[in-house]
């Protein structure tokens, strides 16, 4: 086993090539993606604290990228088996089932979600996670979304969605469900925020 100093060197450069990765997608085309690069542990933590690790729902996540979100879900305990992971990229799709070897990943496109996970889910699921880029999309594309995330989803399970943006990526007053927000993550860059919808 090498040692410990050996470990933390080892596993820098994984997150340097998850940055390299992130920037070349973006700049092949840059509004299929939510972000230049991936999202911050914090941001990430924070999205994964409104999921419930102990229920045996599915939880989908969509735009995982190279898996910043999904390592959070795993770290506040949802077992792997239960996430479903919705990427348009082929060669993050690649990537997520070698690192992921137990969990779902589905090459589809998630603002056409229910072609998507028609046959998929055996079961409502317990959270959908978002990664996608709202805010660069129509509303009526955004609203599509949210409905049909809602069609998965068990009532009162949350659809959790990052913004950079100041205002919410689906107005309170548009979206016609519960609403919660996070605080501002000042330390993620760009800051975010996230915003939680549920529908009971």
């Amino acid at each position: 086993m090498p040692p410990q100093s050996s470990v933390r060197v080892l596993k820098k450069p994984l997150r340097l090539d998850d940055e390299v990765r992130f920037l070349r997608s973006w700049i092949e085309k840059p509004l299929h993606m939510g972000a230049v690069m991936p999202s911050g542990k914090l941001l990430a933590r924070t999205m994964a604290q409104y999921v419930d690790p102990h229920h045996d729902a599915p939880v989908i996540e969509l735009g995982p990228g190279t898996g910043a979100i999904t390592n959070a879900l795993i770290e506040r305990g949802v077992d792997q088996k239960r996430l479903v992971l919705v990427e348009y990229n082929p060669g993050f799709c690649a990537l997520l089932r070698e690192r992921y070897p137990n969990a779902r990943v589905v090459q589809g496109d998630a603002y056409a979600l229910r072609n998507t996970l028609w046959d998929v889910l055996d079961k409502p699921a317990g959270a959908v996670v978002s990664g996608l880029p709202l805010v660069t999309k129509p509303m009526r594309t955004r609203l599509k979304l949210i409905r049909d995330a809602f069609v998965a989803l068990a009532p009162g399970a949350p659809f959790v969605q990052f913004t950079y943006s100041v205002t919410p990526p689906i107005p309170k007053s548009l979206s016609g469900v519960q609403t919660e927000a996070s605080e501002r993550i000042w330390m993620n860059l760009p800051p975010a925020r996230v915003w939680v919808y549920r529908k009971g």
